[in-house]
């Protein structure tokens, strides 16, 4: 199998998160915070562990900044429905994920006014188009670092610098660029970022996190047992109990930890690099072929590993599932839940085969998918 469906979910895992899950499963799954059994004070300390991996792979200092959560959607409903409130105002774009896309429409039915900007064909935002919709009541600006379906990277410094400037929070959708792209927490001026464990940094499903600025307050959207202040029928108001309800997902953070972990070890911008080589190579190898459509930014220096293209007038998931089929090429055709980006570039009606490249991917298997398109545009 050829697998390039990495804006999914990454595969294959490093062997060493594999060995964090299973190890965790055998030797000392309990239920951290809870106990004071030697089982019970590891699996803080590898929740601990992963929380300090974190503040080391995006320079930020203090790891109770970062919150575990279910994944990356998880992330983006306790930020968006623990700030925003009915009378207030918060902007996003035409680029956006249903992740983003959902929760804000139903904070608009709870009286909440929101903004979606336009962005262009290729789906970049122009920051002056996000100035220009600040109101009064804006409270809340909201993008994805880089889109799910062309990879176009957001400018995301020169929007957080409006937003501070406003005194406006804003959140970034880093669901497409964490571990895959430096981000340095201690410079880039935002305020919350939901982050997937189960994509660039390489962690299982079912992991994700969300980094709260020093000075962030969020409403709890859950509340529950937290090991802490046990003797109270309150929530803990200190951070990261305050947002943590329930039993952690031990072994999927101790694989996230050990994916964080794997990413260091290998160079984090030695695999960045790598990736854009494949991509710029097949991009350019597609443009020679007539007939093929190729989405977003031809500049690979302003997107992630994601390559959309569709072949002739062939059906996206006609394409995918030949690819699957006949040549044993993993890939994501139709709409990727994000509409309202296949609008913005003109694709609503029969989405787009997505190619979305990860650390492990080859030369050889470029060159592969790339004889593998030219035979199907040829059907």
């Amino acid at each position: 199998m050829v697998y390039l469906d990495n804006a999914a979910t990454t595969w294959p895992k490093p062997q060493s998160v594999l060995d964090a899950v299973y190890e965790c499963m055998k030797a000392y799954g309990a239920n951290p915070g809870r106990s004071g059994h030697r089982m019970a004070v590891f699996a803080a300390s590898i929740i601990l562990y992963t929380r300090e991996m974190l503040c080391s792979l995006f320079n930020v200092k203090d790891p109770f900044w970062f919150i575990f959560t279910f994944n990356c959607t998880d992330s983006l409903n306790m930020a968006i429905k623990g700030l925003l409130k009915p009378g207030q105002h918060v902007i996003t774009t035409s680029m956006e994920h249903n992740s983003i896309i959902r929760p804000l429409m139903r904070m608009e039915n709870q009286g909440v006014e929101v903004t979606i900007v336009k962005c262009s064909e290729n789906g970049q935002v122009d920051p002056d188009d996000i100035k220009k919709a600040i109101k009064a009541n804006t409270s809340m600006i909201i993008t994805t670092h880089a889109s799910n379906v062309t990879g176009t990277l957001m400018p995301v410094e020169e929007i957080g610098d409006i937003a501070r400037s406003c005194g406006i929070i804003y959140l970034i959708d880093a669901a497409q660029t964490a571990g895959i792209i430096p981000i340095d927490l201690s410079k880039l001026p935002v305020d919350l970022v939901a982050l997937p464990g189960h994509k660039g940094l390489l962690g299982p499903q079912g992991t994700g996190v969300l980094y709260i600025r020093e000075g962030v307050e969020l409403e709890t959207i859950r509340e529950g047992g937290t090991g802490s202040q046990s003797d109270s029928i309150y929530q803990p108001d200190f951070i990261p109990d305050k947002y943590e309800s329930g039993t952690m997902n031990t072994p999927g953070i101790a694989g996230l930890g050990a994916g964080i972990k794997y990413l260091q070890q290998q160079d984090q911008h030695k695999l960045h690099l790598r990736e854009k080589r494949l991509v710029k190579l097949f991009v350019e190898a597609l443009s020679q072929i007539k007939g093929i459509r190729y989405y977003g930014l031809a500049d690979h220096s302003c997107k992630t590993g994601i390559v959309s293209i569709n072949i002739g007038d062939k059906d996206s998931s006609e394409v995918t599932d030949i690819l699957d089929q006949k040549y044993g090429i993993a890939v994501r055709g139709g709409l990727h839940c994000s509409p309202m980006a296949h609008q913005t570039i003109g694709t609503e009606k029969k989405g787009v085969v997505r190619f979305s490249f990860g650390i492990f991917n080859t030369m050889e298997e470029v060159k592969y998918c790339v004889k593998a398109v030219e035979e199907i545009l040829r059907m």
